[in-house]
């Protein structure tokens, strides 16, 4: 059994663990910590790396994840979806998988935690994949190996399971291969093959 966080759009790394694991706990009853994928993909531009936040409403101190809200003020929606556009538009399958993702920067969620949740089985519908998936219902979980802190964008610790393959990138030939940024940069350049990458 595998534990992790929730999170917008996650690294490739965390949704390898979720095809890998034979059944993932996502921690339901944690507080919210600021910088993580828990609110936050990074996707590839022309420019490099960029970060995306879904901005949230002030959250009490020990305030479970699950009741932290999403803050509506500002066009994040919209900001984030043109920078997928700007991204991804010339890649082989951004077209091909636009229409089952738009609802996701048109729509809106109350909390943080639905909405990554509504986010993480559209894209295992799209990836094809099908991980057994359990909420927890107190803090400490039944016993697991946890990687809610080695998954994480600034500082990540070394996980000796993760190897990143490198797979076809819009912006390779000015940056390189990217590793390990968001579910969507693998979608959008391999579609149906994604799977073999993770």
């Amino acid at each position: 059994m595998t534990k992790l966080s929730t999170t917008y759009f996650g690294p490739v790394q965390w949704y390898q663990k979720l095809y890998r694991s034979d059944r993932v706990w996502i921690e339901a009853c944690e507080t919210f910590q600021k910088q993580t994928y828990r609110n936050r993909c990074i996707i590839a531009t022309t420019n490099g790396p960029q970060t995306l936040s879904v901005p949230i409403e002030h959250a009490a101190a020990n305030q479970p994840i699950s009741t932290i809200r999403i803050s509506n003020h500002g066009k994040w929606r919209t900001e984030h979806w043109n920078a997928l556009q700007s991204a991804y538009g010339e890649s082989p399958f951004f077209d091909y998988y636009a229409d089952d993702l738009r609802p996701f920067f048109h729509d809106h969620w109350d909390t943080l935690f639905q909405f990554n949740l509504d986010i993480i089985q559209k894209m295992c519908e799209l990836l094809d994949i099908h991980p057994h998936i359990q909420l927890t219902t107190t803090y400490k979980a039944p016993a697991a190996i946890d990687l809610r802190d080695i998954i994480r964008p600034k500082n990540p610790l070394p996980d000796a399971d993760f190897k990143p393959l490198p797979y076809y990138q819009v912006y390779q030939q000015k940056h390189g291969f990217l590793p390990n940024l968001s579910i969507l940069d693998l979608l959008f350049n391999m579609g149906n093959e994604s799977i073999f990458y993770l």
